[in-house]
């Protein structure tokens, strides 16, 4: 049932109320970290819905994360608009190349590939560095794939790789050369493959709408209306994508936080929101800083990280106050990890709910030395890092097993419990909290009236979709993330680890540029927390920790 506008703007404080009556843009909102932006832009489409000046079906709302459009579109299904389109930005570039493929440039359509690894392994021995390139070392090919993904976003092809990275501020682990071998390598396999990546759907849909007229209007006459969360981490081929998208109209809604700016080394920028108001003379600037996630001594600290460097606008702190952030220093990496695990262990005993707590780290390689220790000490976890859930060699080893049962008539047994048979080799080592996540996802479904049917290829679809949207599922444990796999996040305990010169910041004698990323990473782990914030060094403590005065 449809709320009146009334009802829809009572529930928003001031400056959200200003963000909800600017319902036709160009509207830009800065919005600080926890200042209620997703309330404020749901509740924006909603109340322009009921006064009649947007049509919620032709509203495109787009985020970075699966995670975040579900939750967009769960608010605006609660405020009466169910309708509109909430979907990241991948996910909408994917649905309309889809469905304009057959049409436009006919024959088979290609298979989305999930998984680089197996194509770059195959174009690092195509391009003849097997021996230079050990396909076998996860980090390095990781590393690897974003240097490519960083060069497609930033629409810069094979023959002018080097070139370009050589102006990039953060070099990268492999020669350039090499890189330009096997990036070159790498498209040459997905061709002879039929098959296309993320980022060639940002590219095809672009220049589809860009280069074919039918397309083109169909496209922009469904679509009339854009709001765009984390307008900071907008990358060159994604920005072109939403200028195809909008056309010659203004009626656009960005959000976004300079201060949160975390991925340029994935080809993002905040460019496009400090320039937003060159690009649109007429927009109106709405700002959001009252902090409504953490207590006041936190929102304290972020401020004095913020101010320190003119990174953005700071906080102004409502929340009850709490404890000032701890910070303790450590002999060594096991004496920090074994500190910090006696702490969680404590809370866990008290009654805290473990998926209340966080361990947040610099790199994946510190977070494999606390999976470790977990393992040992029978703490429940599961990792949220930013290798995708999905590319997982344990996750997809694992659905091959279901994929193939699924054609088989399940006898004597609940579909849930042959799923438990086939996870019964997978739950040892590493891949316990993979696994464990997808069988807890099944118990959810399970219990879920709206799902159907209660099969494992029921399930099946259900988890292909999520492969899709990249939204792994999640488990009631203590978290284990990098930094810039916890922005957007939040839990009522964090622990920062590793906040020590040479760790945040990873260079200690790096450009100025890079150390402002930094600052800006060790900001967003700060503002992950609620109430309770714990950050410990080893060695020579972080620059930051003196700049948020904490020590």
């Amino acid at each position: 049932m449809a709320l009146i506008a009334e009802e829809i703007l009572a529930a928003l404080d001031e400056d959200q109320k200003a963000v909800a009556l600017a319902t036709r843009g160009p509207v830009c909102v800065i919005a600080g970290a926890g200042t209620g932006k997703t309330r404020a832009i749901t509740h924006r489409i909603a109340y322009a819905a009921a006064i009649g000046t947007m049509d919620p079906a032709k509203v495109l709302a787009l985020t970075f994360t699966a995670k975040a459009a579900g939750e967009m579109r769960v608010r605006l299904r609660t405020l009466g608009v169910p309708t509109v389109a909430a979907r990241t930005i991948h996910a909408a570039a994917l649905k309309q190349l889809l469905y304009f493929w057959p049409s436009v440039l006919g024959g088979k359509t290609p298979d989305l590939i999930t998984a680089k690894s197996g194509f770059l392994s195959e174009a690092v021995n195509r391009a003849g560095l097997s021996e230079s390139i050990r396909i076998t070392n996860r980090e390095l090919m990781r590393d690897i794939a974003s240097e490519i993904e960083w060069a497609k976003v930033s629409q810069i092809g094979p023959e002018d790789f080097v070139s370009e990275i050589e102006k990039r501020v953060q070099k990268p682990r492999a020669s350039a050369e090499h890189l330009a071998k096997i990036y070159s390598a790498y498209e040459s396999v997905k061709k002879q493959e039929l098959a296309i990546d993320f980022e060639d759907v940002l590219l095809l849909t672009t220049a589809m709408i860009e280069e074919e007229r039918d397309v083109r209007e169909r496209v922009q006459d469904q679509y009339r209306y854009f709001t765009i969360d984390e307008y900071q981490d907008i990358s060159p081929i994604q920005q072109r994508l939403i200028n195809a998208w909008l056309g010659s109209r203004q009626d656009i809604c960005v959000v976004g936080d300079p201060a949160q700016t975390i991925y340029s080394f994935a080809g993002a920028t905040p460019v496009f929101l400090n320039t937003f108001t060159q690009r649109f003379p007429d927009a109106e600037v709405i700002r959001l800083s009252t902090g409504y996630r953490s207590t006041p001594e936190i929102i304290f600290a972020a401020n004095a990280l913020l101010r320190h460097a003119s990174m953005g606008q700071e906080l102004v702190a409502t929340n009850e106050h709490g404890e000032k952030p701890a910070v303790t220093g450590y002999s060594d990496e096991s004496a920090e990890i074994a500190g910090v695990l006696k702490e969680i262990t404590d809370l866990l005993a008290s009654g805290t709910p473990a998926q209340e707590i966080s361990i947040l780290a610099r790199t994946n390689s510190q977070l494999g030395g606390i999976e470790r220790a977990m393992n040992k000490l029978g703490l429940p976890y599961q990792v949220r890092n930013t290798e995708k859930f999905f590319e997982r060699q344990d996750v997809r080893d694992f659905l091959k097993q279901v994929r193939q049962a699924s054609v088989l008539p399940t006898e004597g047994s609940t579909w849930i419990d042959e799923l438990r048979t086939i996870a019964q080799p997978f739950l040892t080592g590493e891949s316990i909290d993979g696994i464990a996540a997808l069988l807890h996802l099944a118990r959810e479904l399970d219990s879920d009236e709206n799902f159907a049917p209660k099969t494992l290829r029921g399930y099946l679809r259900e988890v292909e979709d999520r492969v899709q949207q990249n939204n792994p599922p999640t488990m009631p444990v203590v978290t284990l993330a990098t930094l810039h796999a916890a922005k957007g996040l939040e839990w009522e305990r964090v622990f920062m680890v590793g906040a020590s010169e040479g760790i945040l910041p990873l260079q200690i004698d790096a450009t100025e540029a890079v150390i402002n990323e930094e600052r800006r990473l060790f900001y967003v782990g700060m503002t992950r927390a609620k109430q309770d914030l714990h950050i410990s060094h080893r060695g020579n403590p972080s620059r930051f920790l003196r700049e948020a005065a904490l020590i």
